[in-house]
Formats: structure tokens, C-alpha cells, sequence
């Protein structure tokens, strides 16, 4: 079952990562908190949902137990949002998505999580498909950048801020997922609605905090109608995390490769909608991580 959930979770997110990618205006700098702003509004409004049609009871106090992982996720997902204003950045995209490849290695070592030899290659797969796509978007990007003679300012391609926005991502979501196997499966200091409801109510404070900076401390302005690209994409984030979190409390080791991999649904999903053409070296790296998807799916019908 924690195959279905990993990619359903992987196709949300990688509409969640098309949607902000078209929601985000590298002038604005203050882009990325009016994504955390619609990401946290819908997940509240989810959160409150399920507590509504489930009749279900919430206890604060799951706020607290969950809080380290809610906070290396809101974190993590804010540094990327900062990180797309700036498309030179893309090449902190093998970086990123190998999160799952670290997270997977983390549950490894310290919860004693494991998996067959062929299952650690079909992860290998599909871990090399996503950092094969992440190498040639990148060519590609620069191509076409030269192509247009447009010029990016040298601090965002080679500067410490470069390097470091991928290293504290991939190590700040990686350190999540790892912290959502400890806290649901190994200690079980909540169960899956907690955590979930815990996070979404969580990011919904996150949010009220930078709605209050941005239009009364920064006296900008915020219209909904403005944001419909982010809202979207907060609703696909969201539903992913749905998913998410009952997929990695089954199988935390194999799960998280798996979902990494969201950034190939982006890429086929920018191919449908957006009729951006791939080039054969993108549907390589795409069938390259199929491959591993369909050997790890074939293994957990199994």
C-alpha cells in the first residue's frame, strides 16, 4: 500500500511544484512567503476539515511532539521557495531531490529499516533518473538563457547562497522524513491524523506570522485573486502531504526515494500543460526512474 501512496504523494507534489514555479515572480521578494501564506491558509483549512467531518478530537500537545519535524519541513520548503526566484539556481536540483536517497540511508543506520538488494537497486534507479533530469534541465536551461542573452547576477550562480540553499534543503527535508519514521513508527508519540493535523495547524501559524510581516510590517499588498498559481499549488501540496504522511509511517526507507522523485511528474506535467517539449535525454532520465518505480512497485504487490 505504500507504493500507491508514494505516488499519488509524488504526482500532488510535482503539480505543487509546477503550479509555484508559474505563481512565482523572480521580481517579487517577497515571493516566497506569499506561497507559505497560501500553503499554510489550505492546510489549515484541511486540518479543520478533518477534525470536522471525522469527529475527531485533537490534542494540542501533538503540536509540541510533532513540532522538530514540522519545523524541518516549513523551513525546508521555505528555502525553497525562496529558491525559485531564482532560476539560475535549477542547479541545485540534483542536490535537492537526492533527499530521499539521504533520508532513506538515515532510517537505514539509525532505525534499523531495511530492504532487499534488488530494492536497493531499483531505488538506485530511480535516485539516478531524478539527478539525470536535474543535470540536463540544467544544460538546457543555460542554453537557452544564452540564447536570450539574458544575464544573472553572479552572487545567485556561484556564491555561498547558492550552495547553500541545496545543501540546507536536502539535509533540512531529509532530516523530516527521517523524523516522521522516529515519531510515528518507532516511538509512536502520534499517529498519522496527529502528525497530520498537528503540521497543517502548524503551518497555518507559520502563516498568520507572514501574512502580518508582509502587509503590516512590510505594507505590501495581498489579493487573493492575485495568487490563484500559489493556490493551486497549496492545494497540491496538500493533498500530497495527505498522502505523504501515511506512506512514509508503512515505509519510511523506500517511501522517501519514491516521492523524491516528484520533480520527473513536474517535468511530464510542464510537457502536458504547459507544452513545454522534453528533449531525448529528459525522457532518458524520466525511463531510467521508471524503471525503478515499476521494480518497487512490482515487489510491494508482492
Amino acid at each position: 500500500m505504500w507504493f500507491l501512496l508514494a505516488l499519488i504523494t509524488a504526482l500532488f507534489w510535482g503539480g505543487s511544484d509546477l503550479f509555484s514555479k508559474m505563481g512565482t515572480d523572480p521580481r517579487d521578494k517577497y515571493s516566497h512567503l506569499r506561497m507559505l501564506i497560501m500553503v499554510g491558509t489550505v492546510m489549515g483549512i484541511h486540518a479543520t476539515a478533518m477534525l470536522l467531518l471525522n469527529h475527531e478530537t485533537f490534542d494540542p500537545r501533538s503540536m509540541v511532539r510533532y513540532l522538530p519535524v514540522s519545523a524541518f519541513y516549513i523551513v525546508s520548503m521555505a528555502i525553497g521557495y525562496i529558491g525559485l526566484r531564482y532560476l539560475e539556481l535549477s542547479v541545485s536540483s540534483p542536490v535537492c531531490n537526492s533527499s530521499g536517497a539521504l533520508a532513506a540511508l538515515l532510517c537505514f543506520l539509525f532505525l534499523g529499516q531495511t530492504m532487499t538488494w534488488v530494492q536497493f537497486a531499483a531505488v538506485a534507479l530511480v535516485m539516478l533518473g531524478v539527478v539525470l533530469l536535474s543535470v540536463f534541465d540544467l544544460k538546457d536551461e543555460n542554453k537557452a538563457r544564452r540564447f536570450r542573452r539574458e544575464v544573472i547576477e553572479e552572487k545567485y550562480r556561484v556564491s555561498a547562497l547558492a550552495v547553500a540553499i541545496p545543501v540546507f534543503y536536502c539535509i533540512l527535508d531529509a532530516l523530516g522524513t527521517f523524523g516522521d519514521a522516529l515519531v510515528m513508527d518507532t516511538l509512536e508519540l502520534v499517529s498519522e491524523e496527529e502528525a497530520e493535523i498537528a503540521y497543517e495547524y502548524t503551518f497555518l501559524l507559520c502563516a498568520v506570522a507572514a501574512f502580518c510581516f508582509l502587509v503590516v510590517v512590510k505594507k505590501q499588498k495581498f489579493r487573493l485573486w492575485d495568487e490563484r498559481e500559489k493556490g493551486l499549488g497549496a492545494l497540491c501540496e496538500t493533498a500530497g502531504q495527505f498522502f505523504y504522511v501515511y506512506a512514509i509511517s508503512e515505509n519510511a526507507i523506500m517511501a522517501a526515494p519514491l516521492i523524491s522523485s516528484y520533480c520527473l511528474f513536474s517535468v511530464v506535467l510542464s510537457r502536458v500543460f504547459l507544452r513545454e517539449k522534453l528533449t531525448w535525454r529528459q525522457y532518458g532520465a524520466i525511463a531510467v526512474s521508471v524503471c525503478g518505480i515499476v521494480i518497487l512497485g512490482f515487489f510491494d504487490a508482492g
